[in-house]
């Protein structure tokens, strides 16, 4: 199956396709922001450049997309195989999953908690989303307050 794009059209997709301040990042922290949390962005200084950092509860939260972070890889692997340029798509998603892994346990081992969120689960279930953060939230605290007595 050939790519029925040019190469400049293709260009330009790909160059469009942004890394930071996406539309599913810009939906959870603004409903992080609404609800009184407040938070870094892109926080370089971390491994992975975290796209939401909660300091003061020192959770790291990425917002993944599943095409490029490889969501339902068991499925989505065969798929890429039998379309085109099929070698450059499967290493490019499963160096990405690899980075992802290696970051989580990084991050871990520095004492911070990771949440990870796939893009259509903010878009479709936001609250849920927020829920999870919040339950995260309260689970430290309660964790603190017990190795603080």
């Amino acid at each position: 199956m050939a790519d029925v794009l040019t190469k400049e059209q293709r260009h330009k997709n790909m160059k469009n396709i942004k890394s930071k301040d996406t539309k599913i990042e810009v939906l959870l922290r603004k409903e992080l922001w609404h609800r009184g949390y407040r938070y870094r962005k892109n926080m370089k200084s971390l491994p992975g450049t975290p796209d939401i950092v909660l300091t003061k509860y020192k959770i790291a939260i990425f917002c993944d997309g599943e095409f490029f972070h490889g969501k339902d890889w068991e499925v989505l692997k065969p798929r890429l195989e039998r379309g085109s340029n099929s070698a450059f798509w499967i290493s490019k998603i499963s160096r990405n999953r690899e980075r992802d892994d290696k970051v989580n346990k990084r991050l871990l081992y520095e004492g911070w908690t990771v949440i990870r969120f796939w893009g259509n689960d903010i878009i479709k279930c936001i609250d849920e989303c927020i829920k999870v953060i919040e339950e995260t939230i309260f689970d430290l605290m309660m964790s603190n307050d017990v190795t603080d007595s």
